[in-house]
């Protein structure tokens, strides 16, 4: 195979970048609603726990994982090989902010198994999956 060939790239390189754009956009607007102490009382009660028990290094974590990870994104639909760091310090800001909702988790309120994998591992496996993805596509000559 030929530079010419390899270098093409596949439809689904823009899929996973909008969805990664879109995932971080979401978690930039709950970000915000966080912050708003109105809003976060209409949240289940679980939620509250997590949003009112947070502590500065947790409420960093998540800042950290939701606009590095949106940023990470616009790098991908740029072609930037910058996007493998980027997505790298969103899956940090993830796990720091994981720590915190696992203690909660175990310590002072109950969560359902549903709570559980949207709260913890998902975003853990987004911030992973797109971190290994714009590693896999700059291995691949995708982005540069």
């Amino acid at each position: 195979m030929n530079n010419t060939q390899t270098n093409i790239i596949h439809w689904s390189f823009w899929l996973v970048a909008a969805f990664g754009l879109l995932w971080n956009l979401g978690g930039s607007a709950n970000f915000f609603m966080q912050m708003d102490a109105g809003i976060v009382a209409s949240f289940p009660e679980s939620d509250r726990a997590i949003i009112e028990g947070r502590p500065l290094w947790a409420t960093a974590g998540f800042g950290l994982s939701v606009f590095a990870g949106a940023l990470g994104a616009l790098l991908l639909f740029l072609k930037k090989a910058l996007a493998i760091r980027v997505f790298a310090v969103s899956l940090f800001g993830t796990a720091v902010t994981m720590v915190h909702t696992v203690m909660v988790a175990s310590g002072t309120a109950s969560f359902s198994v549903g709570e559980i994998f949207a709260m913890i591992l998902l975003p853990l496996a987004v911030a992973g999956v797109l971190m290994e993805y714009s590693r896999r596509v700059s291995q691949k000559g995708w982005i540069q």
